[in-house]
């Protein structure tokens, strides 16, 4: 769970299987150069330039590469670039050869149409979202992310019988533990649910051994707190949390704390000696630029435009 990953509520349909078959760059020296380009632009956090750098660089490349549109398709999702997604998306879709890479690549497509189609409330989006899944399905049946992604498409649409049988063909696939089977589960039992704006699923297990998932929680308020050691207006406001922690001892709120430290001894010794007792969970390795990015959320007014 990545704290900058939250602000795309459906980006967690993207399954990780996409990333197992991406190379490690284009083939044409020059538009090799351009990507590295692209890449340090993303190390600064300067994505907007990093996606016209793997733009040029896929142009470069005669339009043959792959670690490009996906950049394109992971970047222009997360930026709401919608038309160099979907061109990206597409171009992938027409090049793939074989079963796995055809699925692969229309269910990227899909995943896609289904973000637009949230962002831009437009049912002709997610209709285009299930057709493409069904092309991944027609290509490689036994695909169980791009069945849940097509049952959301389905609920987007209204078609709850469809959808509840799409979520029941994944429940059965999936092992018990699996965090989507227990989010499939309640869209069966709930099909309203899928149309609802949830968060994302997620299960960590804080330093005290607890086992916290999203879906567990149900009934109950979850407030999550993103902090760490070296943001000041995090520490000053640990007063506050713990005012909160007292006050609502005993009912059904939980309150979890994740650190975006790297250094877990820092961290540790930093909650021992400020007596954080609520649940806490580390998820570090975040780079200087993601640390600008969290200090600039803690200081609106440094935010410049």
């Amino acid at each position: 769970m990545r704290a900058m990953g939250i602000a795309l509520m459906l980006v967690c349909i993207v399954a990780p299987i996409l990333a197992e078959r991406r190379p490690e760059g284009p083939t044409n020296e020059k538009a090799q150069k351009t990507y590295k380009q692209g890449l340090e632009y993303l190390n600064k956090g300067m994505k907007d330039a990093a996606l016209d750098k793997f733009k040029k660089a896929d142009q470069q490349d005669g339009g043959l590469c792959l670690p490009c549109k996906k950049r394109m398709i992971q970047y222009g999702i997360e930026l709401r670039d919608w038309k160099m997604a979907e061109a990206a998306a597409a171009e992938v879709a027409s090049q793939a050869q074989g079963d796995r890479d055809i699925a692969l690549a229309h269910y990227e497509f899909g995943v896609v149409l289904f973000n637009e189609g949230l962002d831009k409330n437009k049912d002709e989006l997610f209709t285009r979202a299930h057709e493409e899944m069904t092309k991944a399905l027609a290509a490689f049946a036994n695909f169980p992310d791009a069945i849940f992604a097509d049952g959301q498409a389905l609920a987007r649409l209204k078609q709850d019988d469809a959808a509840k049988t799409k979520f029941e063909q994944f429940v059965k696939m999936r092992p018990a533990d699996d965090l989507n089977r227990q989010r499939a589960l309640r869209f069966i039992s709930q099909p309203e649910l899928a149309r609802a704006r949830m968060a994302p699923v997620f299960a960590v297990t804080t330093t005290d051994g607890q086992h916290v998932s999203l879906d567990d929680l149900k009934g109950k308020v979850l407030l999550i707190d993103f902090w760490a050691t070296w943001c000041a207006p995090c520490r000053e406001s640990l007063p506050r949390i713990r005012q909160i922690v007292k006050k609502f001892q005993g009912q059904p709120l939980v309150i979890l704390s994740v650190s975006l430290d790297d250094d877990e001894k820092q961290w540790k010794d930093f909650v021992g000696k400020n007596e954080m007792t609520w649940p806490q969970y580390l998820d570090g390795g975040f780079t200087g630029a993601d640390r600008e990015i969290v200090w600039s959320a803690c200081h609106p007014a440094n935010v410049h435009h």
